[in-house]
């Protein structure tokens, strides 16, 4: 059975994640305040990115993954800019190991660079 995962945005600019088997019906559920939880409070609703998955096990994992990632990099997912979407999971990494964000690192080595 295929599976979904869908971008809602709320009515506070905040963003929804989730994964269903019916797209259609879960949005409507969703839009009406069936659905106790985040979005009931957050009305209206709009559907902003929604991807089809061969299975409901692939929609879950990719919902659990976007719901891991920052506002910047489910815009870009939900505007195509694939490029944009590494550039920041790199960013993200780096910034996770080091503490520090590429223009800082860039802006480090400059700095090394110049005093040399």
């Amino acid at each position: 059975m295929s599976g979904w995962v869908y971008i809602l945005l709320c009515c506070d600019d905040s963003y929804y994640t989730g994964s269903t088997v019916n797209l259609q019906g879960r949005i409507g559920l969703h839009t009406t305040g069936q659905i106790n939880g985040w979005t009931a409070s957050r009305l209206p609703l709009n559907l902003v990115f929604s991807q089809e998955f061969y299975t409901i096990e692939e929609a879950l994992r990719a919902e659990r993954q976007i719901k891991g990632w920052s506002r910047a990099k489910k815009e870009a997912l939900m505007d195509s800019d694939f490029d944009l979407l590494v550039e920041l999971a790199k960013n993200s990494k780096l910034k996770e190991a080091t503490g520090l964000t590429r223009s800082q690192v860039t802006h480090r080595k400059e700095r090394v660079r110049k005093s040399s």
